[in-house]
C-alpha cells in the first residue's frame, strides 16, 4: 500500500524537505499495518487518520508514563532496579520490531528496504541517540524525588525550546515567528513547578536538552531513508539501547542483580510501566516517520493535562487556578503553531 502527502500540506518547506516528504511511504507493520485501509482511494484522508491515531495513542501513553513511574514506588522508593527496567523496555521494543518485521517478510518477502542490513554506514548512526535516550530515561526516574507527576509533565515542556532550535539547525526546517512565540507560550506552566528544588530543575533542563537532540537526530536518521522500513530502523536503535543499558546495569546495579535477581522488586504496576514505555517508544518513532518531532512534543504537552486530572484521583493532586491558566496557554500555543506555518515565497 502506498501513501503520498499532498503538496498543499507541506508547501511551506524548502525544496529538499518537499522531496523527502513527497516520497511514497512504506506501510507500517504489525498492529498499525493491520489498521490501514485496503483501497488506494482516499489515501490522503487515510494517512491523516493514521497520523491522528498514532498521535492520540502517543498522547495517552505519555500521560500515563509519569503516573505509572510514581505508582511503581513503594514507601517512596523504587524496590526494583531502574536500569533493569530500562533494559526490559528496550528488549520489549526490539522484540516487537522484530516480530513486525517477521510478519512483513512472511507476507511480502525480504526486500532492500526491509532487510536487516549490517553495513557500517547504516548501523553506525544509532549509538548516539541510543546513549542519549539512556541517560534521559534514567534521569526520569530520579527526578521524581523532587517533583510529582503533573509538575514533571510541565517541566518536560522545556524540551520544546530545545527541539525547536535543533529542528531548525539539524533539519533546516524554517519556523515562523508565530511558531517561536507558540514555543515560548507552551513553556509557561503553573505556580506548582516554581516550588521545584534546584536539583529537579537541573535534571529537567538536562532531560530537555537530551530529549530534544535525541529526538531531532533520530528523526533525521529515519527520514534520511524514507523508503526504509521503520521497523528496521527501530530494531537497530533498540539493539544499541539494550547494549548501553546492559553496561549501565553492570556499572550501577551489578551486585544487586547478581544477589537478588534481575526482576527483584517487580510488581504488576512495574510491568505495566515497562509495557507503557515500550509502546510509547514505538509510537514516537511512528510519529517521527509519518509526521514530525513537533507532533511528539505537543502530544507530550497535552498529556500534561491528562496527567494532572488522573493525579487528582490517585495522588491527591490539587488543581490550582494557575494550573488551569497554564493549561489554557498550552491550548493557545497549539493553535498558534497550527496556523503559524511559514507561507511559501512567491
Amino acid at each position: 500500500m502506498e501513501y503520498r502527502k499532498t503538496k498543499d500540506q507541506e508547501n511551506y518547506e524548502d525544496a529538499s524537505q518537499k522531496d523527502i516528504e513527497s516520497l511514497r511511504w512504506t506501510p507500517l507493520s504489525g498492529v498499525v499495518t493491520n489498521s490501514m485501509p485496503s483501497s488506494v482511494g482516499g489515501s490522503n484522508k487515510s494517512s491523516w487518520k493514521l497520523k491522528s491515531i498514532v498521535t492520540l495513542a502517543l498522547t495517552l501513553l505519555t500521560s500515563s508514563q509519569a503516573i505509572l513511574i510514581v505508582w511503581s514506588k513503594r514507601a517512596g522508593k523504587y524496590e526494583y532496579s531502574v536500569t533493569t527496567a530500562n533494559f526490559s523496555v528496550e528488549a520489549l521494543k526490539c522484540a516487537l520490531s522484530l516480530s513486525a518485521l517477521a510478519r512483513i517478510w512472511k507476507s511480502q518477502g525480504v526486500t532492500e528496504d526491509n532487510k536487516l542490513s549490517t553495513s557500517f554506514d547504516e548501523v553506525s548512526v544509532y549509538p548516539i541517540p541510543a546513549i542519549l535516550y539512556l541517560i534521559k530515561n534514567l534521569l526520569q526516574y530520579y527526578i521524581f524525588a523532587y517533583v510529582d507527576a503533573p509538575a514533571y509533565q510541565i517541566l518536560k515542556n522545556l524540551n520544546i525550546i530545545s527541539t525547536g532550535v535543533l529542528y531548525r539547525i539539524i533539519l533546516k526546517k524554517k519556523l515562523s515567528e508565530i511558531q517561536w512565540a507558540a514555543f515560548i507560550l507552551l513553556c509557561a506552566g503553573s505556580d506548582h513547578v516554581l516550588q521545584t528544588p534546584l536539583p529537579g530543575w537541573v535534571m529537567a533542563i538536562v532531560m530537555a536538552l537530551l530529549s530534544g537532540f535525541a529526538g531531532v537526530y533520530t528523526e533525521a536518521i529515519i527520514k534520511k531513508r524514507p523508503s526504509r522500513n521503520i521497523n528496521v530502523q527501530n530494531f537497530w536503535l533498540y539493539i544499541f539501547g539494550m547494549v548501553f543499558n546492559l553496561i549501565a546495569i553492570c556499572i550501577q546495579d551489578y551486585d544487586e542483580v547478581m544477589n537478588k535477581g534481575f526482576f527483584h522488586g517487580y510488581s504488576f504496576i512495574t510491568v505495566c510501566m515497562i509495557v507503557n514505555h515500550a509502546l510509547s517508544g514505538i509510537a514516537v518513532s511512528m510519529v517521527m516517520k509519518y509526521a514530525d518531532n513537533i507532533v511528539k512534543v505537543y502530544s507530550t504537552s497535552v498529556a500534561m493535562l491528562l496527567t494532572a486530572v488522573v493525579s487528582v484521583f490517585l495522588f491527591g493532586f490539587h488543581l490550582s487556578l494557575a494550573f488551569f491558566l497554564g493549561s489554557t496557554v498550552v491550548s493557545i500555543s497549539i493553535y498558534l503553531h497550527s496556523i503559524g506555518k511559514p507561507q511559501p515565497q512567491k
